[in-house]
């Protein structure tokens, strides 16, 4: 009699890992699924994308990022649905905690300038790095809440967000004296390629192109084959903008105007030394220092000179109370060089305004006479005044340059004349980054000049993503550009944002170089910004309302 065997257990078989194609549905069912978040998580998954775009802004540039971010926020505000007002609601919830973490990501050096006097403004500090961002994310909310209220089913929503958040980046740079910074389209400044649309479009079209290029990928989540063509589209449109970019860069080489010699002179003083009365003399004693070394380019120092450019407000007096520092420079200066130099000026206060104080740009002689002021018109709020300053005053509030009564600003933008150079646009600090607004009345200029002063931030992001926005105004306008900053970034740039001499953040030197010539032409978005923004929007706004098959939406 047999007696029957048992069986033997055998060891259990892993389960074989799923292949990519088997994990797609369960991927894109949890994108999906961000439709549908509420409360906490829904505000977190808005700001944490909100703040993975600011990659996309300098120092960084990782543009891509937008691809990640915009996506998200079409899928959330997808998921709002329900009567229109809860709709609306909803939508500008996300569109806010979105706002509020990109901007809180790409602006929160400025804290850093509430640090130069600790003892006097450090305990605005965390209210300066949260409140700005809290305020302009309400242009980030009521894009949203427009989108959705056009939203429609299909890729044609897409038109809707680019339509409804370009317009309001435009509104971010015009309402209460504006504040473009880091516009979307400032994604692309890092790009030389790239960067060359804006001669076509403005930053403000290329904001457009990106709100809705770099959104296609929200469309891969749909079925049907709509998804991956529109976004191919999209790659091979880029695609075509660089490879533009490369001819237009190849067919434009660097011209220079015969006999200009510039020497940009970046001192690098620390912002709390800069304005030391006490120490006035070893200031301009060093200017001058600084500015007479030999270089490879100029052996000669200043004898090889004709241009000598230094930042904004470089003088911690009032220069015509101070004779001595005209006497310096006169005896400092060759007889073949003019001073071009930010400095507050004097004078009795314009219709209106108050203040005896400007920021302004002075041409100043061999002799150290003055020869020309031009005053900045568009003065920074909080930094140079106070709204209503009086009364803020009265209670113990200053502004952060501490002038008491703050600055006046001057009426319009003016021409700046420089013995042996074409007139020059001057743009003190953040004037140069409102698009359209940097080109005086009359006879065109020949070339932009922008004295700033970025050490109130440090070695933060903040100068980068200035002088990426002063590089972009080049490439819109078709004129070089000469920069001298306090502690960097100074640099003489072409008229297509090439970079033909340059000092890096941080660093005490000198830019040396000749003033390139601008366009023969004037580039179309610097004559039609205007008019090619409006014919994107109205055709976004079209294509907003028509059905596309293949990529349908819940909720819509």
């Amino acid at each position: 009699m047999s007696v029957p065997r048992k069986p033997v257990p055998r060891k259990p078989v892993p389960p074989r890992p799923a292949s990519i194609g088997a994990r797609l549905p369960t991927l894109r069912g949890r994108l999906l699924m961000l439709r549908f978040l509420s409360g906490w998580r829904r505000r977190l998954v808005a700001a944490a994308a909100g703040a993975f775009a600011g990659l996309a802004m300098p120092p960084l540039g990782l543009w891509p990022a937008l691809a990640v971010s915009f996506p998200i926020l079409v899928l959330l505000i997808d998921g709002c649905r329900g009567p229109l007002r809860t709709r609306l609601a909803a939508a500008a919830g996300a569109g806010w905690w979105f706002g509020f973490g990109y901007f809180l990501a790409t602006l929160w050096w400025i804290g850093a300038a509430f640090l130069v006097e600790a003892d006097v403004f450090g305990w605005l500090l965390p209210v300066a790095v949260l409140i700005m961002p809290a305020g302009l994310a309400l242009f980030t909310a009521l894009g949203a809440a427009l989108a959705r209220l056009l939203w429609s089913r299909g890729a044609a929503r897409l038109f809707a967000f680019a339509f409804a958040f370009t317009l309001c980046e435009w509104l971010r740079g015009h309402v209460l004296t504006g504040f473009p910074w880091n516009t979307f389209g400032y994604a692309f400044s890092e790009q030389i390629l790239l960067m060359q649309g804006a001669a076509v479009v403005g930053v403000y079209g290329l904001t457009f192109l990106a709100l809705l290029l770099l959104s296609t990928p929200v469309l891969l989540l749909a079925p049907g084959r709509m998804g991956p063509a529109a976004v191919l589209a999209a790659a091979l449109v880029l695609a075509a903008s660089a490879l533009w970019g490369h001819l237009r860069l190849a067919a434009t080489p660097i011209k220079t105007r015969p006999g200009v010699a510039l020497r940009v002179m970046q001192p690098n003083l620390a912002q709390d030394k800069k304005f030391a009365y006490g120490r006035r003399r070893d200031i301009l004693d060093g200017y001058l220092a600084l500015s007479a070394r030999p270089s490879a380019i100029y052996p000669r120092g200043l004898a090889d000179v004709s241009v000598l450019v230094w930042p904004e407000s470089a003088f911690p007096f009032i220069y015509e109370r101070e004779p001595w520092a005209a006497e310096a420079i006169a005896a400092a200066l060759p007889a073949n060089v003019t001073l071009v130099t930010g400095a507050v000026r004097y004078d009795s206060p314009p219709k209106g305004q108050v203040s005896p104080f400007f920021n302004s740009v002075r041409v100043i002689d061999a002799n150290g006479q003055v020869l020309q002021n031009t005053d900045k018109v568009h003065l920074v709020p909080f930094g140079e005044y106070l709204p209503f300053q009086a009364t803020l005053e009265a209670l113990g509030l200053e502004q952060l340059t501490r002038v008491r009564g703050g600055f006046s600003s001057g009426a319009v933008l003016t021409p700046l004349r420089i013995p042996g150079l074409p007139p020059a646009a001057p743009l003190v600090c953040y004037e140069i980054i409102f698009p359209g607004k940097v080109i005086p009345d009359g006879p065109r200029p020949a070339f932009l000049l922008n004295l700033t002063n970025d050490a109130w931030f440090g070695t933060t992001p903040g100068p980068y993503q200035h002088f990426a926005q002063a590089r972009i105004r080049a490439v819109e306008e078709g004129l070089p550009l000469v920069r001298a900053a306090n502690s960097g970034i100074s640099a003489i740039i072409d008229p297509l944002g090439r970079i033909v001499a340059y000092s890096p953040l941080g660093e005490e030197s000198l830019v040396d170089g000749p003033l390139p010539l601008s366009l023969e032409t004037v580039p179309i978005a610097g004559r039609y910004a205007g008019f090619i923004l409006t014919a994107l929007l109205v055709l976004a706004l079209a294509l907003s309302r028509i059905p596309i098959c293949g990529c349908s939406t819940r909720g819509s």
